[in-house]
């Protein structure tokens, strides 16, 4: 007796001195987590709509349940979500490199986009389990498992969110409507749809395989013209449409590698003479790149702008035409920065389904007393001068043009966005919106 008294004594007296044994204080990490997010990322709460005294009741009361590290870790990115932040993440130490996340069946996608047109949801392009089933683009999405599209949109969104941070609005609809479209491996999906002969229509999805929902571009690439072909790569890829769709060039800009300004060199080698230019960076996932010497591609040799900021020619194929640039909430963080110079800094015409996701910030790094986790948080926003000076987190880069998608085109699988484009560089832009005139830095159609 006398010797289990004495080992449970010394237990004791361990677990009081030496951090490894003793019971982790996880309502102490929470504390500190609301103190630190607040005073470093506070100047956000009111533009993102964010109730700070609110959020911080909630997860302190949540924070007393908690009895495990993974419980931990599922409450920490929960509460991320609440900051509405693109960026935020949690971290793991060397500490926590086996916890887990929550245990769920493997997804795999319906095999479908949507978009919102008007008071609808229409298909936007479908592909694989989707397709199989008779699913076109343009087709109209009436009910989803029994429920009303948009109740089960938004039922999806707030499942989303609730786990997930994001930065505006529309990246979390935007997500919703491309990552998010999935379904359990093995599960069935019902939808009540609506052709375009008024006729409804009951179809069901069967989740098998593996489908990817990453949205990559715009909702149909458009054709080259004949006897040419496209150029580039998955980064950046670009060609010349037909004399039909005006000889303009077109390039889709699909991640932002450091090198993108050289490879923009070769695509504008060979689109040198096209009368206009087209930009899409729909899909855009990011990255890091020069921005001066991208924006430099797109001034004549010799020349200097500073509308906003003053800009170089750069590069040995420098196009001085008139730009088109398309943008949407599926354009994420150096794609926003990226794209958006060329509408802040006058060079472009900026077109699009929405604005861009608006999570493009610079970032620190919270460590946690417990030493298990570390949170990144956004705490200043990049390209602080866009927007009126708001910056582009919690914002995105705002078209000059909101354009929807037409129901028609998406039933001929034409992208409406590019069809504006091309209208735009034919007809000319309208007055007073982009500084940029070719005909004064010397530029000749």
């Amino acid at each position: 007796m006398w010797l289990r008294k004495m080992v449970s004594g010394l237990v004791l007296l361990l677990a009081g001195s030496c951090p490894a044994l003793a019971e982790t204080d996880y309502e102490r990490d929470v504390d500190f987590a609301l103190a630190q997010i607040e005073a470093k990322c506070g100047h956000f709460f009111e533009l993102k709509q964010i109730d700070w005294p609110a959020v911080s009741e909630q997860f302190r009361e949540e924070a007393k349940e908690v009895s495990n590290d993974q419980e931990h870790y599922i409450l920490l990115w929960r509460l991320l979500a609440r900051l509405k932040d693109g960026h935020a993440a949690v971290l793991k130490t060397d500490q926590t490199q086996e916890v887990q996340w929550i245990e769920t069946k493997p997804q795999t996608g319906l095999g479908m986009f949507w978009t919102r047109i008007g008071d609808g949801i229409f298909v936007k392009r479908s592909w694989a389990n989707a397709k199989e089933r008779g699913i076109r683009p343009g087709i109209r999405v009436l009910e989803v498992d029994g429920l009303p599209v948009d109740e089960w949109l938004a039922k999806r969104i707030e499942e989303r969110s609730d786990l997930a941070s994001y930065s505006t609005s529309q990246q979390a609809v935007f997500s919703a409507m491309h990552w998010g479209l999935t379904g359990e491996v093995g599960s069935k999906v019902r939808m009540t749809l609506r052709d375009s002969e008024g006729a409804e229509l009951g179809v069901q999805i069967d989740c098998e395989g593996r489908v990817s929902q990453v949205p990559d571009g715009p909702a149909f690439f458009p054709k080259p013209a004949p006897d040419t072909k496209w150029s580039g790569d998955s980064n950046l890829h670009w060609c010349r449409l037909s004399e039909d769709e005006g000889g303009f060039g077109y390039l889709h800009v699909r991640r932002c590698k450091g090198n993108l300004p050289e490879q923009m060199d070769l695509a504008l080698a060979e689109l040198a003479d096209v009368p206009g230019m087209i930009l899409d960076w729909r899909g855009n996932s990011g990255g890091g790149f020069d921005h001066d010497a991208l924006f430099g591609r797109f001034i004549p040799k010799g020349k200097t702008t500073s509308w906003g900021k003053t800009y170089q020619s750069a590069g040995p194929n420098s196009y001085g035409g008139p730009v088109v640039v398309i943008i949407d909430a599926t354009a994420r963080s150096a794609g926003e920065t990226g794209s958006g110079i060329f509408k802040e800094d006058g060079r472009a015409y900026v077109i699009g389904e929405s604005p861009t996701a608006g999570m493009s910030s610079g970032k620190t790094e919270i460590a946690l007393p417990s030493g298990l986790f570390n949170l990144r948080v956004s705490i200043y926003s990049n390209k602080g001068r866009f927007n009126g000076g708001r910056g582009i987190e919690g914002i995105g880069v705002i078209p000059h043009e909101i354009v929807s998608f037409e129901v028609k085109d998406l039933a001929a699988e034409h992208d409406t966005l590019i069809a504006r484009a091309v209208e735009l560089l034919r007809e000319g832009f309208p007055e007073n919106v982009v500084p940029y005139r070719p005909e004064d830095f010397g530029w000749e159609r």
